[in-house]
């Protein structure tokens, strides 16, 4: 009784707590008792970036993981929770980028090689870090099959799977536009987007005085690139324009303008005609396609002009268009300037302001048909056809994947309906390289005039495309025996790697024992922030490579704000390191404090005092616990006595509890699981029973007092059961020093019956 000498520090505990629960091995779901008997139980843990440390929205995350994960441990299920990290490129890269900076030197200068080793070193301490958090938050992991989105295993996951791809033509080299960080000097995804609302000005103008429509736009440096106009083919003010061409000169440059009727267009914004930029707008890039308009590209990967011989060339964006602008006032062009508020594209990593552009890049090709030659997704038959969006779409509408909470399925199908093909191709040099090869004697000059040996990129006949799908490297070229090859300098979209985490960590593509027992996964946890990013295409990825699901369940959790509501950052010095949590307030008040009262899908806000109430909340189990354990002290408990009435009626109000926490475990609603046992066990157990329980242990009646030992035994032990998934740390330690026959620590007990 050693340990309830003093009051509950949890210090004390929590660190030798761990290392206890790490040598049962019970992590380890093949370790757990009968475990060849028990239904296996999946959960896959997001994997962290190595960029730095964790955050609160991290420890949510492992918080929600670890209740679902011990809670189906003590329900007898198998349960394996597979931890990893991810290698996270382009915020790696550019977080090693900023200390060369520092250091007044650059990747370049560094090469390739030094470079990628001074990545290596920076995820090796930042892996290090989170690893130790991870753990300081209790986190039940199966560390022996922890996983990396970089390393050997998975490198052979994502070269096997481009492979399959590319040869059933999914995967592809084109000339599409792009989203292009000149900052960052790489193309970006939709989902690496961050628009900021910025002031703006909407200019209104003819390209030259005997044009006769006037069109809007506030970037009127890029209609030196206009092919076209567009307008709506209901709007009575165009009709007679359409289908003409005008030849003219705009700024010195000629333009051939077509103009168009596609309902894309707003009639209501501007004039209700819209210059046609295909090389410089997503939008006006699929106008072009349908009407047949050319692409002509006026800025560079600089964010500079370049139209040849024109004063514009080799100006910056900005600069460009004030130029622009006072040219068009000077030649009474400029009908009318609106000061207007506009949403600015700009990349997640870096702060650079996106300029859409036509780029030589690999994509997946998200509507082409194939088959699956083994389909177990419903509405998609084996050896039917189908598309990538197809598979996204179906396998959440049918139901076999359900999202919670369900609001969220409407912005995943309005998503899925506006995907394009996902460019995978990054200008990075951290990540995955593309697995393919380039004979340079074959290859063919393309129609950009791009040259072999020059240090461009080479387009190549198909046939000299040499993908690779296995580790090994190429050393001549099938087709005409030359050993001058050269490997695609780009990496894999982060996504790429990470949306085959499910099954990549679980020994894809062998089809281990591994794979057959614990895919598909039961549940995803994750941030709503990231359903796009991530949770879209593991179902894209698992869909096309197994023909199944990834996962049954998505969860979604919001983001963790400061106690004023606002989101952390480190600008505004309101964060809180879920270590210093765990070192001032014990990690399970932390964790207490993070899901009561948390919803699904809706951000919360967290303050000091409230994980102040359940350090708290805390002693209060550990006061609680002394007393009973005091109580009971070399009482037999072998055998139920004859119960009081009261103490009837207090074990039904516990079972009631039970019942209630166990069918909110069951339905996810882990906010109110906790609230419940939470207040159970402090108003109803400590201030209630217990206080009844003095009275009657200083009383006369011998078996008041065994009815009421049994009783405080009963509620004590099936409490830190139900506790346990959220409170793990004390639970334990209280549990070690609880007499009970065939007694097992508290982490594979069964959970309480209701």
């Amino acid at each position: 009784m050693s340990d309830f000498s003093k009051p509950y520090n949890a210090k004390d505990h929590e660190e030798r707590m761990y290392a206890k629960w790490l040598e049962s091995g019970y992590f380890t779901p093949e370790n757990l008792p009968n475990a060849d008997k028990r239904e296996p139980y999946t959960i896959i843990m997001p994997p962290p970036n190595v960029t730095g440390v964790l955050h609160m929205g991290h420890a949510l995350m492992l918080t929600l993981q670890d209740i679902m994960i011990r809670y189906q441990r003590m329900r007898g299920k198998r349960a394996l929770w597979l931890p990893g990290t991810d290698h996270a490129a382009i915020a790696t890269q550019a977080r090693v980028e900023k200390d060369l900076v520092k250091e007044g030197t650059s990747r370049h200068d560094l090469g390739r090689e030094e470079f990628l080793r001074r990545v290596e070193a920076f995820a090796k301490k930042s892996h290090d870090t989170i690893i130790s958090q991870v753990k300081t938050m209790g986190a039940s992991c199966d560390w022996t099959r922890e996983a990396y989105t970089l390393d050997e295993d998975r490198s052979l996951a994502v070269r096997t799977m481009f492979k399959k791809m590319y040869d059933d033509g999914l995967i592809y080299r084109g000339n599409r536009i792009v989203n292009w960080d000149p900052k960052g000097q790489t193309t970006i995804s939709d989902d690496e987007i961050v628009y900021e609302e910025r002031a703006a000005k909407l200019y209104t103008f003819r390209y030259s005085k005997d044009f006769p429509i006037p069109i809007a736009t506030t970037r009127p440096e890029t209609k030196i690139g206009d092919t076209g106009v567009a307008v709506h083919p209901d709007d009575v003010r165009y009709q007679e324009f359409i289908g003409k061409e005008y030849d003219l000169e705009f700024y010195g440059v000629p333009l051939h303008i077509k103009v168009v009727a596609d309902k894309e267009v707003d009639p209501a914004f501007g004039t209700g005609a819209v210059g046609v930029t295909p090389a410089h707008s997503h939008t006006d890039w699929e106008i072009a396609e349908r009407h047949g308009l050319g692409v002509t590209q006026v800025i560079d990967e600089q964010a500079r002009m370049m139209v040849g011989d024109n004063p514009l060339t080799g100006q910056k964006v900005a600069d460009a268009r004030a130029t622009i602008v006072e040219w068009l006032g000077s030649e009474n062009l400029l009908e009318k300037e609106e000061d207007i508020k506009q949403n600015i594209a700009t990349a997640e990593r870096t702060g650079g302001v996106i300029e859409p552009m036509p780029k030589l890049q690999w994509f997946v090709a998200v509507n082409k048909e194939f088959s699956l030659p083994h389909s177990s997704i419903e509405g998609i038959a084996s050896g039917a056809k189908t598309t990538l969006k197809e598979i996204m779409r179906r396998t959440v509408e049918s139901g076999q994947i359900k999202i919670i909470p369900e609001h969220f399925e409407k912005t995943y199908f309005h998503w899925i309906e506006n995907l394009r093909d996902w460019c995978i191709s990054r200008q990075i040099w951290y990540g995955h390289r593309i697995p393919v090869w380039y004979c340079l004697p074959c290859a063919e000059l393309d129609t950009l005039g791009y040259k072999p040996g020059t240090g461009e990129t080479v387009v190549p006949r198909s046939e000299k495309l040499i993908p690779i799908s296995g580790t090994e490297t190429p050393t001549t070229c099938p087709k005409c025996h030359s050993t001058s090859l050269s490997q695609d300098p780009d990496t894999l979209d982060t996504w790429f790697s990470s949306g085959m985490w499910t099954f990549s960590t679980l020994g894809w593509p062998e089809n281990t024992q591994d794979l057959k027992l614990y895919h598909p996964t039961n549940v995803l946890e994750t941030g709503y922030e990231i359903l796009f990013f991530w949770v879209a295409r593991m179902i894209l990825m698992t869909g096309y490579g197994l023909g199944e699901i990834p996962f049954r369940t998505v969860y979604l959790h919001g983001t963790v704000r400061d106690a004023k509501g606002r989101k952390m950052s480190k600008s505004l010095g309101n964060g809180i390191d879920p270590v210093d949590i765990a070192k001032t307030f014990g990690a399970d008040a932390g964790r207490m404090a993070l899901i009561v009262g948390n919803t699904p899908g809706t951000d919360m806000a967290l303050s000091e005092d409230k994980i102040k109430g359940y350090k708290h909340f805390a002693n209060k189990i550990w006061n609680a616990s002394r007393f009973v354990l005091t109580s009971i002290e070399n009482a037999d408990l072998s055998h139920e006595p004859k119960l009081t009435p009261s103490d009837t009626a207090a074990l039904a109000e516990l079972r009631r509890v039970a019942k209630e926490v166990t069918d909110d475990m069951e339905q996810f609603r882990f906010y109110l699981a906790a609230e419940k046992i939470y207040h159970y066990f402090w108003h109803t157990f400590a201030d209630t029973i217990l206080e009844e329980a003095k009275l009657t242990l200083r009383g006369e009646s011998v078996e008041e007092q065994l009815s009421a030992k049994w009783t405080l035994h009963t509620i004590l032990t099936t409490s830190l059961k139900l506790l346990h998934p959220f409170m793990p740390f004390i639970t334990e330690t209280v549990w070690e020093q609880v007499p009970q026959k065939n007694k097992t620590i508290l982490v594979v007990e069964p959970w309480p019956h209701s």
